[in-house]
């Protein structure tokens, strides 16, 4: 395999940060102007906000608004470096990783590669079900929810019109419930001026939760209290609901209640992806990866993971700690810290995680927050939520365009984003004919 292009053999240490997302973002922001050559790679060339996926599921904003190129970033880090590429293996061996670019040598490799979404091994399910993990995916889901509404608007039956209006949510975490929040808002302020000729009693949004209550990482009145929330914006919500198997309409639960929708989205657990080379003998459940009090991949030498991919284990979090952005960026920068004494001669410093607190938003001036020493429900919680969230997103003209987007949505209750682009599909003898036929015309 041939060598990654154009990446200077300069004599620098040279730290490989695989995954642009929250952790390993900002571990190369913090390494840049340092003596170390930083090379970063990600299967896509941009950072995405994830939080924010739900707003641009249900068209409150653009996709380039949480979305920032990662090139841009690093435009003036002349230390830093990207490349657009998937791993598939490493070699501890011979300290070299193989890209489909091609392969690289590193002096130390971090591994921060995130999770996928869990389907629990349900073929059904991961075929016909919308996940909520990528920009592109959030994109999807609007432009499903849009088909859907336009399909409704040609059927005279209204069981079949409302198996194209029902939209199913699985998962009660994060996501889930915000979703089910915006959902719930977008049919009582949004559609039925959209959609005039339909009769919206058919529709309906549903929440299940395979435990017995929602938002399983906050506080128990954060979690009665958000499904107060959401049962008064009009979502059905069902804990201790296990969806056993969807076949793209029917539904079936494990207690054997059937439900029928054709937009089922899927936020009920979330799985390590495998490395070659380092899941054998570094993975445990969840395929997350075994690390020390450093981030060292357990029995390698100068290998780390830090963020959701990581399991390490520390004072009251002997399961590892919650699989959140906060836990991520605290991993980042105390490596960071370490990779920089390292260069001073100095000693490392042991990772301990302080939670800040969890935030969710159930829809206008709705939200729970679970803060040190502090629980907040309903406006106050929102307006902290709305705050946090702006100032984590990268680039000061995203978070003006965002918050433009927000002001506007809070006064009138609508969006102009909900358009349905579908890119249009072509087969290359098509093409070819259509060339074919232009140059005999000519």
């Amino acid at each position: 395999m041939d060598t990654i292009k154009h990446i200077p053999e300069n004599g620098k240490t040279r730290v490989v940060i695989i995954g642009g997302g929250f952790a390993g973002l900002k571990l190369a922001r913090q390494l840049a102007n340092t003596k170390y050559q930083i090379v970063l790679i990600d299967r896509n060339n941009f950072h995405q906000f994830q939080p924010l996926f739900y707003q641009v599921a249900t068209s409150g904003l653009e996709p380039s608004s949480i979305a920032f190129p990662l090139r841009k970033i690093f435009q003036k880090k002349s230390n830093v470096h990207f490349r657009m590429a998937d791993l598939l293996e490493v070699d501890s061996n011979v300290q070299e990783i193989y890209t489909t670019l091609g392969k690289l040598s590193y002096d130390h490799l971090v591994l921060a590669t995130g999770v996928d979404t869990n389907y629990f091994g349900n073929k059904n399910i991961e075929e016909f079900a919308i996940p909520m993990k990528s920009v592109s995916e959030a994109i999807f889901l609007r432009n499903s929810i849009l088909r859907n509404y336009e399909k409704a608007l040609n059927e005279s039956d209204p069981d079949k019109a409302a198996n194209y209006m029902n939209i199913v949510l699985v998962g009660g975490g994060p996501t889930g419930v915000e979703l089910a929040g915006a959902l719930a808002e977008m049919k009582s302020e949004i559609l039925p001026k959209d959609y005039p000729e339909l009769d919206f009693s058919l529709m309906n949004v549903y929440l299940f939760e395979a435990s017995d209550r929602l938002l399983n990482g906050m506080s128990e009145v954060a979690s009665k209290k958000a499904e107060a929330y959401l049962e008064k914006l009009g979502v059905i919500v069902k804990t201790e609901a296990r969806v056993a198997d969807y076949d793209g309409l029917k539904i079936k639960l494990a207690d054997g209640e059937v439900f029928h929708s054709y937009t089922l989205v899927w936020a009920a657990g979330v799985t390590a992806r495998s490395i070659k080379g380092i899941s054998e003998f570094a993975a445990s459940r969840g395929g997350r990866i075994r690390v020390d009090l450093y981030n060292k991949v357990a029995g390698l030498n100068n290998v780390y993971a830090i963020g959701d991919l990581s399991i390490q284990k520390e004072g009251d979090f002997q399961n590892g700690h919650p699989q959140v952005a906060q836990v991520g960026l605290q991993q980042a920068s105390n490596l960071a810290k370490n990779l920089k004494n390292k260069l001073k001669g100095e000693k490392w410093k042991t990772f301990h995680y302080q939670d800040r607190g969890s935030l969710a938003t159930i829809g206008k001036n709705l939200a729970v927050a679970d803060l040190p020493g502090v629980k907040m429900q309903g406006f106050f919680a929102w307006i902290l939520w709305l705050f946090v969230h702006l100032m984590a997103i990268v680039g000061v003209k995203n978070r003006f365009f965002i918050l433009i987007n927000w002001v506007w949505n809070y006064f009138t209750s609508d969006q102009s984003l909900r358009v349905l682009i579908r890119p249009k599909k072509r087969s290359f003898t098509d093409r070819a004919s259509k060339k074919k036929h232009q140059v005999e015309i000519n």
